[in-house]
C-alpha cells in the first residue's frame, strides 16, 4: 500500500464517458483508483494477458496491482511506470482540435459508413502525424477491446506521443480499465448473470458493435495479434489479485473464457 497525497493527483486531458479515476504521479509512476468497480483488476489483467499474444512488449503498458491511501481512504488501484520518457501523450482529439480547431470525434462521426468512419480516423491521424500503418495500430486496439470488452475506446483516450518539436510516435495501448465489466456501480452490477451483461456492452469508437469494429480493421488493416492464454493462465493471473474479493474474481474468469470462446480464431 502506498499513501499519496494532493499534491500528486494528475490532472490529464483524457476524457472518459464513464467518469475519472483518481490519478496520481510520484518518482516516475502512475497510480489510477478505482472509481466505479474493479477498474485496476481489469487494466492489470489485461496487460497480463497481453504478454500471451505476440505483440511486442513496448507495445502496451504493464500494470501491476495496488492499493492507496488518500485523504484517510484506502482505494483498490493500479500501477505502472511513466512510459513516455522525453515524450509527452497527447490525445487525438487535442491533437486535432490544436492543428485544426475541431475535434477528431466530429470529423468521423460525420462519415456514414463504418468502413469509411475508420479510414478517415487512420489517414487523417497518419497525415497529421506522419505515423505510418496506423491502421494496423486500430487494428491491434480494437482486437483488445473486443476480446476484453473495452467499451470506453475513443478519441478522447486514442493517444500518440510526441516531442512537441513536430515528431510523433506510437503510443503503448493502455486505459484498458472500462473492459471486462468493470463497472460495478452503474451498468454491470455484482449478483446478475454475466453473459446478459456481457450482451449489453457497447464499443464508442466508431460503431456500437466490437465484432463489427474488429471486422472492419482485419478487413483493412489485417488481422495483426495472434493469442495463446488458456484457462490455468488466467486464473493465476486474477487469482493474485487477492485485494479483490472472490465473486469478482470468478467473474472476470468468466467473461474472459467466454469472449476466448467468442474469438477462438484468434488463438494458436
Amino acid at each position: 500500500m502506498i499513501t499519496l497525497n494532493d499534491e500528486d493527483i494528475k490532472e490529464l486531458d483524457r476524457k472518459s464517458s464513464k467518469g475519472n479515476q483518481l490519478k496520481f504521479e510520484r518518482d516516475g509512476v502512475w497510480y489510477k483508483a478505482d472509481y466505479l468497480g474493479y477498474e485496476g483488476l481489469a487494466e492489470y489483467t489485461v496487460s497480463k494477458l497481453l504478454k500471451f499474444s505476440d505483440m511486442e512488449a513496448e507495445e502496451y503498458v504493464d500494470y501491476e496491482i495496488e492499493q492507496i491511501c488518500y485523504n484517510g481512504q484506502i482505494f483498490n488501484a493500479c500501477r505502472s511506470s511513466d512510459f513516455t520518457g522525453r515524450w509527452q501523450l497527447i490525445t487525438l482529439e487535442r491533437l486535432f482540435k490544436q492543428t485544426y480547431g475541431y475535434g477528431l470525434n466530429k470529423v468521423v462521426y460525420s462519415v456514414s459508413d463504418n468502413e469509411d468512419r475508420l479510414k478517415v480516423l487512420t489517414e487523417q491521424v497518419e497525415r497529421v502525424t506522419g505515423i505510418r500503418d496506423f491502421g494496423i495500430y486500430m487494428s491491434k486496439v480494437l482486437t483488445v477491446d473486443a476480446l476484453f470488452l473495452n467499451e470506453d475506446r475513443h478519441t478522447h483516450n486514442l493517444a500518440v506521443l510526441t516531442d512537441n518539436k513536430g515528431g510523433f510516435r506510437l503510443s503503448p495501448i493502455f486505459d484498458n480499465a472500462a473492459g471486462l465489466l468493470s463497472d460495478t456501480t452503474l451498468e454491470y452490477p455484482m449478483g446478475q448473470d454475466y453473459i446478459s451483461l456481457m450482451d449489453k456492452v457497447r464499443p464508442k469508437t466508431f460503431c456500437d458493435d466490437f465484432t463489427e469494429q474488429l471486422e472492419t480493421a482485419e478487413k483493412l488493416y489485417g488481422k495483426n495479434i495472434g493469442f495463446s492464454y488458456g484457462y490455468n493462465d488466467v486464473r493465476n493471473i486474477v487469482d493474485r489479485a487477492e485485494v479483490y474479493d472472490k465473486p469478482i474474481r470468478e467473474r472476470v474468469i468468466n467473461v474472459i473464457m467466454q469472449t476466448k470462446r467468442s474469438y477462438e480464431y484468434l488463438f494458436k
